[in-house]
């Protein structure tokens, strides 16, 4: 019989992640039951909202169990099925987690095409990484043309799509990313008008020389020091998109600015969370498969090798080890 490999949550963090938190388990293949699936897993999504849910504490969801398989969005291909809906051979998106193999009702499965789309764009650019993004753009910035648009993350999976639909929409973008290498391919691959970086010593000032007229929208996944030199250059009634705050996960948490500020120059600030807002996502997925077959969205991938690289994966991701959408490849 074959076995299957999966890699559970064995402690939670004190600290920092580290891969000692995480252990690798087998046991034997499951067999369908009636109205079941058994999905062979190609690719294995890594998002900093894992980092929350390695916590107890009381979250927009369940936190992770601990003696569980690791939650986290997989694509893969249909090996066995008993529901009518899928067949073996289909390349299906869904929520399998850290392991070779899922086991699904089907509820939480999509059929996705494999043939004009790469499969692992289903977890990043046409997956909830890019709804994220839309969500964010069109629904609270709502950029217009010649305003500024501000995108911290500017070269992650969400970030990256952000910043290329602004530029649809005729914003002028100004990305952050961490590193000289990372704000290169911003400004030349995604046509980022501007991007600025995080770690030079005249970040304050060059976010400054980026900014002349001030920004009218901001996309912020990072927080910190980035969140408090936007803040500094609102214009009036400028919206905020909060979708992540990843300088805290690991780290001190953002200092809170005067809410004055909020007040008197009329800001919206609203933070979100995509799940919420799943009948939209046909409609961004849609929008999303539409732009990426006309090759209007570009994106990168660090892609780490074997199961077993996931937790080490995900520790480097937390800490910007990544350089666009973070994936563990499984076959």
């Amino acid at each position: 019989m074959k076995t299957n490999k999966a890699i559970i949550l064995d402690s939670r963090p004190t600290d920092k992640v580290s891969p000692a938190n995480f252990r690798l388990v087998e046991a034997p293949l499951p067999t369908p039951g009636p109205g079941e699936v058994l999905v062979r897993h190609h690719y294995l999504s890594l998002d900093p909202y894992m980092r929350g849910r390695l916590s107890d504490a009381k979250s927009y969801a369940k936190p992770q169990e601990l003696g569980a398989t690791m939650g986290g969005g997989t694509v893969g291909e249909v090996v066995a099925s008993n529901n009518p809906r899928f067949k073996p051979g289909n390349f299906v998106v869904g929520m399998g987690g850290w392991q070779l193999y899922g086991l699904s009702d089907g509820r939480d499965l999509n059929v996705v095409d494999a043939a004009t789309i790469p499969l692992q764009a289903y977890l990043g650019t046409v997956g909830m990484p890019g709804v994220t993004a839309w969500y964010g753009l069109n629904k609270i910035i709502a950029a217009k043309k010649g305003e500024t648009v501000v995108v911290s993350a500017a070269t992650g999976a969400v970030g990256s799509v952000v910043g290329q639909l602004a530029k649809i929409a005729g914003a002028r973008t100004v990305g952050v990313a961490g590193g000289a290498d990372k704000c290169a391919y911003a400004v030349k691959e995604l046509g980022y008008d501007v991007c600025v970086d995080h770690k030079s010593p005249r970040f304050a000032e060059e976010m400054k020389a980026a900014l002349p007229n001030g920004l009218d929208g901001l996309f912020e996944n990072v927080g910190g020091e980035p969140f408090a030199q936007c803040l500094r250059r609102l214009n009036d009634f400028a919206r905020i998109a909060i979708c992540g705050l990843i300088a805290s996960y690991e780290g001190p948490p953002t200092a809170l600015p005067d809410m004055r500020l909020f007040l008197v120059r009329r800001i919206k600030i609203e933070g979100f969370i995509v799940s919420d807002h799943l009948p939209l996502w046909p409609q961004a997925l849609g929008e999303l498969a539409g732009h990426v077959a006309a090759g209007r969205l570009r994106w990168r991938e660090t892609v780490r090798e074997g199961l077993e690289s996931a937790p080490q994966a995900l520790v480097d991701l937390l800490h910007g080890g990544n350089f666009g959408k973070m994936l563990v490849k499984l076959i």
